[in-house]
C-alpha cells in the first residue's frame, strides 16, 4: 500500500494527514499549495488536497476522508447502514453548513481580489456559523457527535471550528469547548498539528 497526499499541512489537506496519523500510515507528503505543477499534474482542476493511492486519484478532503476510512475499517460506521446514512448526513451538514460558510468568509478577507471582496460578507458568516455550530453541538450523540467514536464529521467539525477561531468569529458554544479539547489531545491530532506547524 503506498499512499501519497498533495496538499500544504494548513489547508484541508490537515484533515487527511489527521485521518492517516489516526489510522497509522506512512504516505509521503507533497507539501505543495492549489494549482502547483505536481498538483495539476494528477487533478486538472488543481485543488487540494489530492490523495494518489497507486494509480487512483481521489480529490476533496471529504472524499478521501471518508475513502480512507472505508478502506481500512475504521472512524465511520458500515457503509449500507442506517448509522452510515446518518453519519453522511452530518458530514454533507458540516460541509455545507460550516464549511462552505468560513470558506466564504475567507474568500472575502483575503482570497478573492480585492475589487471583488464584500467586506459586511465576513460578519453574516460569522453569525451564521455560529448559529449552525451550536445547533450540531445540540444534537451530539455522546463524548463523539455520532456516539462513543471519532468518525469522519468529527475531524471535519473539528477543523472548521479551528479555521472560526483564527478568523476571530465569535466564542464556540460551552458544550463545544469540552469536547474539542478532549479531541485535540488525541494523538492523531498532534501528530497532525505538529506537521503543520513544522
Amino acid at each position: 500500500m503506498s499512499y501519497t497526499l498533495y496538499g500544504k499541512t494548513n489547508t484541508r489537506a490537515f484533515r487527511v494527514v489527521w485521518m492517516l496519523a489516526e489510522l497509522g500510515l506512512d504516505y509521503e507528503h507533497v507539501q505543495e499549495g492549489p494549482h502547483g505543477a505536481s498538483i495539476r499534474e494528477i487533478s486538472p482542476l488543481g485543488k487540494i488536497p489530492v490523495l494518489k493511492d497507486g494509480d487512483a486519484v481521489i480529490p476533496d478532503s471529504g472524499a478521501i476522508l471518508t475513502y480512507l476510512a472505508d478502506k481500512h475499517g475504521r472512524f465511520t460506521a458500515p457503509a449500507g447502514t442506517p448509522e452510515r446514512g446518518q453519519q453522511d448526513a452530518m458530514t454533507f451538514r458540516i460541509l455545507d453548513e460550516l464549511d462552505a460558510v468560513v470558506w466564504t468568509a475567507a474568500r472575502h478577507s483575503f482570497v478573492l481580489p480585492e475589487e471583488e471582496r464584500v467586506k459586511a460578507v465576513k460578519a453574516t458568516c460569522a453569525a451564521e456559523f455560529t448559529r449552525n455550530i451550536a445547533r450540531i453541538c445540540d444534537e451530539m450523540k455522546g463524548d463523539y457527535l455520532m456516539g462513543d467514536e471519532l468518525t469522519v464529521p468529527d475531524i471535519l467539525l473539528v477543523h472548521c471550528s479551528s479555521w472560526a477561531r483564527m478568523a476571530k468569529f465569535p466564542e464556540m458554544p460551552e458544550n463545544f469547548k469540552p469536547y474539542f479539547k478532549r479531541i485535540k489531545e488525541r494523538p492523531g491530532f498532534q501528530a497532525a498539528a505538529a506537521k503543520s506547524a513544522g
